[in-house]
């Protein structure tokens, strides 16, 4: 057998450009993954309670683009959810990202005005400003909350997420968990934010539903056939993998999820309840919030970060630090080096931590690229993986 291209991953990334590919531009695709379903992480599916839960922990759909959106309402219809999470701090739950609800929470009333109207006064209103920076403020009193917050929602969080400090870590990192200026608790501000009306497993079914693709699941690609021939290859797996760890191993954080059942009403007042302290998990979620799903019971995913460990776990949050920075630049060199045969693009060839609207964009461009023909490697001979 003969196809024009392999495409190894049936995650976001693989995916997309598998469906592009086929209905686009015509060609045969191969499309194979070592797990036993497509989706990647964003893999869905009912538990034994008829729940839908999120296997590999909860994933959540928000963009700005119009591109994305279009591109992927293709292939479902929507729910509306816009995203609310809490912290326990100090026995009560506050709404994070931290806002000037968590503040009146929190701080007495008089104290609490008096904080906003510095807050609005320096930064401007509905803005998020980064803790660290906030750390570093002139006016004792903003420095002083900001302190209150790393101590006592942040820092305790990323140390058992990460197992590192919050120092130690890429400002990309700490970027992501701001303090809001005002009163909106919503945990996103994307223009769109919805989950596929029945899930993303469903979603990506359709997209991968065209004649011209083919989908080999439970396969690694190094084990096809040596009949199966292919004349380009997009790799969305571990870049280093790939390149057998000749420079070394990448590092990631893993996560274990621990799924528990309950034969009653909600459990918690949102979807997700982050626990930055004393509790060996960093947050526990409960899917029904988020899919709008109407039956009886209601099951939650209870999440502990954990080392990764290649085979025995999956790689979850690139570590975004120099040394990290140092290995993968030896890869991207490999890379360059095969001269666009085969593609690399997704969170692991990439070595980048993507939201989902993220990685759709990125295989759109790529497949643009490849349009136009600017990608490299376009006409190479058929053929197969390269020997490493």
């Amino acid at each position: 057998m003969t196809v024009d291209w392999l495409i190894v991953g049936a995650g976001f990334a693989g995916s997309v450009l598998a469906e592009r590919i086929a209905s686009v531009r015509n060609e045969s695709v191969l499309l194979v993954d070592r797990r036993d379903h497509v989706a990647g992480n964003a893999f869905d599916t009912f538990d034994e309670h008829g729940v839908l839960i999120h296997r590999y922990g909860p994933h959540l759909f928000h963009t700005n683009s119009q591109q994305v959106w279009d591109y992927l309402s293709q292939f479902t219809e929507w729910h509306p959810y816009e995203h609310r999470a809490l912290a326990l701090v100090e026995g009560q739950f506050v709404p994070i990202p931290f806002n000037f609800q968590s503040l009146r929470l929190l701080w007495p009333e008089d104290a609490a005005r008096d904080l906003q109207t510095r807050l609005i006064a320096e930064y401007g209103s509905g803005v998020r400003v980064p803790i660290l920076r906030m750390l570093q403020h002139g006016d004792a009193a903003i420095r002083e909350l900001a302190r209150y917050i790393y101590d006592h929602i942040f820092a305790g969080y990323t140390r058992k997420q990460w197992d590192l400090n919050p120092e130690q870590l890429d400002p990309s990192v700490t970027a992501r968990v701001p303090v809001q200026i005002g009163d909106d608790d919503r945990y996103f501000q994307d223009r769109f934010q919805a989950m596929p009306r029945d899930g993303f497993t469903a979603l990506f079914r359709r997209m991968l539903g065209h004649p011209n693709i083919q989908t080999r699941l439970a396969t690694d690609y190094r084990n096809l056939s040596p009949s199966v021939q292919w004349r380009r290859m997009i790799y969305t797996g571990p870049v280093d993998e790939f390149f057998d760890y000749r420079h070394g191993h990448l590092p990631y954080r893993s996560l274990r999820f621990e799924f528990r059942h309950h034969a009653g009403g909600p459990f918690q007042p949102t979807a997700t309840v982050n626990y930055p302290n004393s509790e060996p998990y960093t947050r526990i979620t409960e899917f029904k919030h988020v899919t709008g799903q109407d039956v009886a019971g209601t099951t939650v995913a209870v999440e502990y970060p954990q080392p990764h460990r290649p085979g025995e776990n999956e790689p979850y949050y690139p570590v975004p630090r120099p040394e990290s920075a140092a290995i993968h630049e030896k890869y991207q060199a490999e890379i360059a080096a095969l001269n666009g045969n085969p593609l690399f693009l997704g969170r692991l060839a990439d070595y980048r931590y993507y939201n989902m609207d993220q990685v759709v964009a990125r295989a759109l461009k790529v497949f643009e690229e490849i349009e136009g023909g600017t990608s490299a490697g376009t006409g190479l001979e058929a053929g197969r993986a390269p020997t490493l």
